[in-house]
């Protein structure tokens, strides 16, 4: 019977791989990439993933999103209030509690989400243009499955609070 050194790498890794280097790289360019193109959106990213989550999904109220999204309530207390002060989203009494508030995109909002979505498609094309379409599409996949994993394991992390620890200022990035 062998015994196999925990140190020792799987035969698929290579020596020097460094998974959170790679992942801190896809991030940090997927940021910058994203946040020039949605600087007419309230928040930017933060915006258009509360936007999205608003448009695409059944979400029956701001605490609900504020949970799906992993969102501190009272940041996203005002990050709504910017998308309706900007006429992208609307606040409606919940029907089944009128003290509970929906969150509903109006026509302008999924309009701008459309038009959001097509300039971040692009921008992922070209932050993962090293990759061959089938390999971006699994990447893609597998990602979305991993961040769903974790967020079922540890729903209170808020996602943008950790790309904020990983990623120092853009005037210290080279």
């Amino acid at each position: 019977m062998s015994v196999t050194d925990p140190c020792e790498l799987p035969a698929d890794r290579k020596r020097g791989s460094n998974f959170g280097w790679s992942l801190g790289m896809v991030l940090r360019r997927w940021h910058e990439r994203v946040e020039e193109l949605l600087k007419d959106l309230p928040h930017g990213s933060r915006g258009y993933h509360i936007l999205a989550v608003v448009v695409h999904e059944e979400v029956p109220t701001q605490g609900a999103l504020a949970a799906r999204l992993a969102i501190d309530r009272s940041v996203l207390t005002y990050v709504i209030d910017d998308l309706a002060n900007a006429g992208l989203i609307e606040r409606r009494p919940d029907p089944q509690d009128r003290r509970a508030r929906r969150v509903v995109a109006t026509e302008r909002g999924r309009q701008t989400l459309a038009e959001a979505e097509r300039r971040v498609a692009h921008a992922e094309d070209h932050v993962l243009g090293g990759l061959p379409e089938e390999q971006r599409r699994v990447f893609r996949d597998l990602a979305a499955r991993a961040a769903e994993a974790i967020h079922a394991a540890a729903p209170a992390t808020d996602p943008c609070v950790a790309v904020q620890s990983v990623l120092p200022p853009a005037d210290q990035a080279s």
